[in-house]
């Protein structure tokens, strides 16, 4: 058996044992109708979702910023953790990728809690800053990964002391130790994890995955003040 189908066989019993025995219908549907409507299959492993609303628990959160919404997928994830006056705002830059999101989430039952954002995040950002809306208690950034470091920096901005921020997709299959390597993506993502590992507000650490989405990781950082 290959690597990556253990990987992924492994992924399914962690499913099958901790997530429920029952379909979750809103979640397969997201992911069925963003499937059918063309998206690229990037969204969040069901345990990484897990993860997710776990972390916004722990969290108490009652607003949480997602930057990247896909189909809607990891928000569903992320909203089921809201209490119910919590609120979740999410940021998605293709306004099909944004239609389907609107409708999976609200088949969730999540519609009044969650708001989708079409436009490219680094529009969306300063505009939502200007509302001064309560601090973020979790970030979850999943975007273009060229940008890492500056939404790291709207995370800053959107947070205070004892917010989390969790950045997606940090290990690029082992590029990110590259040196060699120069792609945008890359290069964002090494500029994320210096401004965590030197900035005086933050506190972080990143972490290697294997899954069903393949190698990868994600970094935690926690807003000291």
């Amino acid at each position: 058996m290959s690597e990556s189908r253990l990987w992924h066989e492994v992924d399914d019993y962690f499913t099958d044992r901790l997530l429920g025995e029952a379909p979750d219908e809103a979640l397969e549907a997201a992911l069925r109708d963003s499937d059918a409507a063309g998206l690229p299959p990037i969204a969040v492993s069901a345990p990484q979702g897990k993860l997710l609303q776990l972390l916004a628990q722990l969290q108490g959160a009652r607003g949480i910023l997602e930057i990247g919404t896909l189909g809607g997928y990891s928000t569903i994830w992320l909203g089921r953790a809201l209490p119910a006056d919590g609120r979740l705002v999410t940021l998605e830059y293709d306004p099909a990728h944004a239609e389907v999101a609107v409708r999976n989430i609200a088949r969730a039952g999540l519609d009044k809690q969650v708001e989708v954002r079409v436009g490219a995040a680094l529009d969306s950002l300063p505009r939502l800053a200007d509302e001064n809306p309560a601090p973020f208690d979790l970030v979850f950034i999943d975007a273009d990964k060229a940008n890492n470091a500056h939404y790291m920096e709207w995370a800053l901005r959107l947070t205070s002391a004892g917010s989390l921020i969790v950045l997606d997709n940090v290990v690029r299959g082992g590029r990110v130790a590259d040196p060699d390597d120069d792609d945008p993506d890359v290069a964002g993502t090494r500029a994320a994890l210096d401004l965590i590992g030197s900035h005086p507000r933050l506190t972080g650490t990143a972490v290697q995955t294997v899954g069903a989405k393949g190698y990868d990781g994600f970094a935690l950082a926690r807003v000291l003040a």
